[in-house]
């Protein structure tokens, strides 16, 4: 997929790894495992220092990835996401500020929202697709569900909370594009780089996600 084809986050993959890189050296061979795992769109989160730094290495070591950012909460991190490659922008949240950087980023975004209010507040700038986040403490499948009704062109990718267990309920929703998640990277796994139990585990992932048509 070239980054031409990244059009829309909620179509690069049905379930987006959520990865917080701690030490720059494990972004290359994670990104790598997750790859072979069939997830290929990879969302680094800006919570540590070796953030950019590892979407600079999967961007340029990885090509069948598409790496982005992830916790993105300033028009700086939208500006410097960019230059090291990401592919596409999440946030937790947004303002009018944010939106209109993410806008002018030329890559794809999902802004996060978990209210009614700030979905038709989106949908208004022209904005359809985006975050919902924190999936589970904001209301879950049955908020979600609510939503389709009186506001079916807005479509989801739900975070926080989401896990092998409740992810087939959220994807077999109308408006859920993709689900976001990071148990398919175990912190035990990773600080042993068993990079090997990564991939079966992004693999399952996958799978769990196959029970949705595509």
């Amino acid at each position: 997929m070239t980054s031409s084809e990244t059009s829309s986050v909620l179509d690069l993959a049905p379930v987006v790894p959520v990865v917080v890189v701690e030490d720059v050296a494990d972004a290359v061979p994670l990104a790598r495992a997750l790859v072979a795992g069939g997830l290929p769109a990879i969302e680094v989160t800006l919570r540590t220092p070796a953030a950019l730094d590892a979407i600079r290495a999967i961007a340029a070591e990885v090509p069948d990835a598409v790496v982005g950012a992830g916790t993105v909460i300033s028009p700086a991190n939208v500006a410097d996401s960019v230059a090291a490659g990401a592919r596409f922008l999440v946030s937790p949240g947004w303002t009018e500020t944010l939106l209109d950087a993410m806008k002018g980023s030329g890559v794809p975004f999902l802004p996060g929202v978990s209210t009614t209010s700030e979905v038709v507040a989106l949908l208004e700038r022209g904005v359809s697709e985006m975050k919902f986040f924190p999936a589970e403490a904001a209301g879950g499948t049955a908020y979600l569900k609510s939503l389709a009704g009186p506001l079916p062109q807005a479509r989801f990718c739900p975070t926080g909370g989401v896990s092998p267990a409740n992810a087939p309920a959220y994807l077999a929703l109308p408006n859920v594009g993709c689900v976001g998640g990071s148990w398919m990277l175990p912190g035990d796994a990773v600080a042993a780089k068993d990079w090997a139990r990564v991939e079966t585990l992004a693999r399952e992932a996958r799978l769990i996600a196959g029970v949705r048509s595509r």
